[in-house]
């Protein structure tokens, strides 16, 4: 494990947060660490910053229950943490492709898109509410028409009314060729994989990263 510091724990939606870290690793968009504080067993995190950016961040939600979350939400400036190297194999190329997230399993695809793979791509975003869908702001501009965010318990203007799912098993063609990238609950990614083989995505095409 490399021991190192906090550089900033911002709130940006109630109890999710962005915990920023010195770049002292090398990453590819996408992969994961492990992240250790005060002795705490070590949690997996994907990572949500660019490549080429000097600070390392995570996305991550406080689970009122949880063994960790709470802990790392009372981390401050300058406080000691270890993290691993980075690890995983949920990677993306330049090929056209759909990106599937919910909740902070949007973490993976704004590494991609921060390390300047978003061209051609679809990214389909599940949310509770509307300020829910975390980095909208940035992926909204960019996007455009293929920037779907299906919202369960608001409505409001560009927004899908549903779950993502729902979204889905609406359309009534999904390109086969494509590459179909999952990343969020298991509950999610075990139904949006049934509704695409439903629509002939081969398996072989949908690449799941489950968040527990």
């Amino acid at each position: 494990m490399i021991k190192t510091e906090i550089l900033d724990n911002q709130q940006i939606a109630p109890d999710v947060y962005i915990l920023s870290i010195p770049r002292v690793i090398k990453f590819q968009p996408g992969q994961v660490i492990r992240l250790v504080v005060n002795g705490t067993q070590p949690r997996l995190y994907s990572i949500a910053s660019g490549n080429k950016e000097s600070e390392l961040k995570i996305l991550y939600d406080v689970k009122p229950d949880g063994l960790v979350s709470p802990l790392i939400k009372t981390l401050r400036k300058g406080d000691p943490v270890a993290i691993s190297e980075a690890f995983g194999k949920f990677r993306d190329n330049e090929d056209p492709a759909f990106w599937i997230a919910n909740g902070t399993g949007i973490a993976p695809f704004y590494s991609m898109f921060k390390s300047g793979s978003g061209t051609y791509k679809t990214l389909i975003h599940g949310g509770r509410e509307k300020d829910s869908f975390y980095f909208q702001d940035e992926f909204q501009p960019f996007f455009k028409e293929k920037y779907v965010r299906c919202c369960t318990l608001e409505r409001g203007e560009g927004l899908y009314y549903g779950r993502l799912t729902e979204y889905l098993k609406e359309q009534k063609f999904l390109p086969p060729s494509q590459k179909y990238y999952l990343c969020g609950s298991t509950e999610m990614i075990v139904e949006t994989r049934d509704i695409l083989i439903s629509k002939n995505i081969p398996f072989s095409n949908i690449i799941a990263e489950i968040y527990f």
